[in-house]
């Protein structure tokens, strides 16, 4: 999602990027420890190239649970942030780990407005209406290999190099990727994904796709703050809305 990060925060907004885990088991050859740090640098470094505020992972990997601690403290963070657009993982992905994210940000930001919820550190409430957009999982399909695909694009294609930029960021993956689930160059990897979803939209070289939460407990039901922000760069896809109108 940092292409559509990076076209939000040239268009003036504040932008945010906060990794649940640590990454502290992505090495076959270092501690968990050291790993942790070197991800923990990267991911600073990566977000420092698109002028984004970074905040700390509170978990370590696959141990992402969706439970009261982790719940707590990701809604600490929503209320200090105080969005008004939430972009997060897709309900369906490979791995548990980015769905429970996804869970966890969309309860967090639903428990934004609740005064009796108390986050760790404690938080002030905050009533902002906005929308949360889940991005697309990896491989574009759920864990049963099922096709998913977005409601809506954004052109990321004026932002490829400085998405690739922040990527290249993490360079630990690199091996770790490559040796455990048969990704040789995760740079190459995201061009493909952009690329695929780019032909999907018929209109962008390179995209991104976008599904909004419902909007219950977060604003307006036609509340589309992607689309307001980016304009012509952000359109909506007609298969999509066939999906939803053949689900009625």
């Amino acid at each position: 999602m940092a292409g559509t990060l990076l076209l939000l925060r040239d268009a003036g907004w504040d932008i945010h990027c906060m990794n649940i885990s640590s990454g502290n088991l992505g090495s076959l050859t270092m501690s968990p420890a050291k790993i942790a740090r070197i991800r923990r640098a990267e991911a600073q470094a990566s977000a420092a190239v698109m002028q984004a505020v970074w905040h700390a992972p509170i978990c370590n990997d696959l141990q992402v649970f969706y439970d009261d601690r982790t719940l707590r403290r990701v809604a600490a963070v929503v209320r200090e942030v105080n969005p008004s657009i939430v972009l997060t993982h897709s309900p369906q992905d490979y791995m548990e780990d980015h769905m429970n994210t996804a869970r966890l940000a969309v309860t967090a930001t639903f428990a934004r407005s609740v005064p009796g919820y108390r986050t760790v550190p404690p938080r002030r409430d905050v009533s902002t209406s906005l929308a949360v957009y889940h991005g697309m999982p990896h491989g574009l399909c759920d864990s049963l290999r099922r096709p998913v695909i977005p409601e809506a694009f954004v052109n990321t294609a004026d932002v490829q190099d400085r998405k690739r930029e922040a990527l290249e960021c993490h360079e630990s993956q690199r091996g770790w990727l490559s040796a455990t689930q048969a990704m040789d160059s995760y740079i190459v990897t995201m061009e493909d994904f952009a690329r695929t979803l780019g032909s999907m939209s018929k209109k962008f070289t390179f995209a991104e796709g976008w599904r909004r939460h419902l909007h219950y407990g977060f604003g307006d039901v036609d509340a589309d703050p992607l689309r307001d922000a980016l304009k012509d760069r952000y359109s909506l896809n007609p298969a999509y809305q066939r999906l939803l109108d053949g689900s009625l």
